[in-house]
C-alpha cells in the first residue's frame, strides 16, 4: 500500500479506500457484521487507512459497525462520511445542504460512529436549493468548532464544486480538497469536466462504481442461472460488449480476474490524485480486489484499453487546445509548463 496527499491538503490516505454502502444487511442485501469486520480488518491489515461512510448507508448500520470496528486504532485511520440524503422521508428539514441538516447528520455520524471528530466529511449531493454560502460557511464552522478537519463534495457538477470552493476560498473559510465521481472503463463521462476541474483546482478524486456496477467483472459475460438478476437482464451497446472483450483478454495475458484489470486501468490514470473506492459483499472479493496492489497494467495495455472506452469529450474540450484560430501557426512553438 502506497499513500497519496489528498487535493490541497496534508492529509495522506491509502492509495484505495475501503467501502462500506454494504456493510449491514438492512437492504435486503449486503455483508454480515462478521464479514463487514473481516474485510475491514483485511483492509486494515494490507495497509489501508481511509473508510468511506456515510451516514445513510443501510440505515446507519454502516456507521454503527465503522464505529466498533475502530476501536483502539481510531486515530491511525481517516473516518470519511457524508450528509445530504434524507434520514426521515417525511420531514423536508431531515434532508439536503442546508445548516440544519448538517448540524443534525454530523451529530448523528458522531453517535454513531463513536468518535469525536470526522477526518473528512462530504456533500453527499448538491441540493440545488441551499445559496453556497450558507453551505460553505456552515461546513466551516464544523471544521472551526474541530468536529470536521477536511471537506469534500460528491456527486455534483463541476460548476458547483468550482464556484463553492472558490467562494470558500475568498471569504477565508474551508475549501473542498477532495469530490466524489463514479468513473471507470465503462463510464469516462467525468473526463469532460469533473477530472480537469478537479485537477486544476487541487482535489483529490475519491473514485465510486470502478467497475462499472459488476459489468466489467465479466459477471454479465458468464451468464447461467447463477448469474445476478440485474445481469441476466443487462443490455449492452457495442462498445460496451468491445470494453469488456478487451478486458478479458488482458485479464487472459495477465493470468489476472477481470476486476483487477478494471481497477489498475482507474489506479494509473495520469489526471490527478485518484482514489479508487473498493467495495465488496464478500471478503474474497475485497481480497482479490487489493491484489491489484501487487501490479500494473503495461502502457501497451493501458493503450487497447483506452482505445475500447474512450469517448467523445465534446464541446469545449475538443475545441479550444491547440487552436490554429487562437495560436495561428506558433502551438508546436510554445513550450507550455502547464499542459495536462
Amino acid at each position: 500500500m502506497r499513500y497519496k496527499l489528498l487535493g490541497n491538503s496534508g492529509l495522506r490516505v491509502s492509495e484505495v479506500a475501503l467501502g462500506t454502502m454494504t456493510f449491514g444487511q438492512d437492504w435486503g442485501w449486503g455483508a454480515s457484521k462478521e464479514d463487514s469486520q473481516r474485510q475491514f480488518d483485511l483492509y486494515v491489515a494490507a495497509g489501508g487507512n481511509l473508510i468511506d461512510t456515510s451516514v445513510n448507508y443501510t440505515n446507519g448500520t454502516a456507521e454503527s459497525y465503522v464505529g466498533e470496528f475502530i476501536q483502539g486504532r481510531r486515530d491511525a485511520l481517516v473516518v470519511s462520511t457524508k450528509y445530504t440524503l434524507s434520514r426521515q422521508w417525511d420531514d423536508p428539514n431531515a434532508g439536503g445542504n442546508a445548516r440544519k441538516n448538517l448540524r443534525v447528520s454530523v451529530d448523528t455520524s458522531l453517535r454513531q460512529l463513536k468518535t469525536d471528530y470526522i477526518d473528512l466529511l462530504w456533500v453527499h449531493v448538491w441540493d440545488f436549493m441551499t445559496p453556497y454560502e450558507e453551505v460553505m460557511r456552515a461546513l466551516d464552522d464544523l471544521v472551526r468548532a474541530g468536529k470536521v478537519l477536511y471537506i469534500g463534495i460528491s456527486d455534483s457538477p463541476a460548476y458547483v464544486a468550482a464556484r463553492a470552493s472558490t467562494i470558500a476560498e475568498l471569504r477565508g473559510w474551508t475549501p473542498f480538497v477532495g469530490v466524489q465521481v463514479p468513473y471507470s472503463l465503462a463510464q469516462r463521462d467525468a473526463e469532460r469536466e469533473l477530472l480537469p476541474m478537479a485537477r486544476d483546482l487541487d482535489m483529490g478524486v475519491l473514485v465510486w462504481s470502478v467497475l462499472g456496477g459488476g459489468l466489467l467483472t465479466g459477471k454479465y459475460s458468464e451468464g447461467g442461472p447463477d448469474t445476478p438478476k440485474r445481469y441476466r437482464e443487462m443490455t449492452i451497446n457495442e462498445q460496451q460488449a468491445r470494453i469488456v472483450e478487451t478486458v478479458r483478454t488482458i485479464a487472459a495475458e495477465t493470468e489476472r480476474p477481470p476486476a483487477q484489470i478494471a481497477l489498475n486501468w482507474v489506479r494509473q490514470q495520469p489526471r490527478g490524485v485518484i482514489v479508487p473506492i473498493l467495495g465488496a459483499r464478500r471478503p474474497d472479493q475485497l481480497q482479490d480486489n487489493l491484489a491489484a496492489l501487487e501490479w500494473t497494467l503495461t502502457p501497451d495495455q493501458l493503450a487497447r484499453l483506452d482505445e475500447a472506452s474512450a469517448i467523445d469529450l465534446g464541446f469545449p474540450m475538443n475545441f479550444a487546445p491547440g487552436n490554429r484560430f487562437v495560436f495561428g501557426n506558433t502551438f508546436d512553438k510554445i513550450d507550455n509548463h502547464r499542459v495536462r
